[in-house]
């Protein structure tokens, strides 16, 4: 068995036009990865509305987080993190634009 280790603040791609994702570990039913932020946001109207359950972790930067139904977005700051039932349709209301947002998210189910 391969001993594999990372840092999640190495190498981190600043001022991407796209949101960079990155897998670290996959296995059947589960799947861990680095999401880089710059910036990005959902697209108008675009709701993500997943079969997997999903935990994320804001590691650095900020964002917002709009959960449908409820009235605005949860604002994300390091350290918080969110657990997201399967089918909870989100969006990605904003990130920052001033430096790189780490997400570290890890979908199961």
């Amino acid at each position: 068995m391969t001993l594999m280790k990372g840092n999640l603040l190495a190498d981190v791609p600043a001022g991407a036009v796209e949101e960079v994702f990155q897998p670290l570990l996959e296995r059947p039913g589960l799947k861990i990865e680095r999401i880089v932020s710059n910036g990005q946001a959902s697209p108008a109207g675009f709701w993500y509305d997943s079969p997997q359950e999903e935990w994320v972790l804001l590691v650095s930067g900020s964002a917002g987080l709009e959960k449908e139904g409820e009235p605005g977005p949860q604002i994300m700051r390091p350290g918080d993190w969110l657990h997201l039932p399967a089918h909870c349709r989100h969006r990605v209301a904003w990130t920052d634009a001033l430096q790189p947002t780490v997400w570290l998210a890890v979908h199961c189910g």
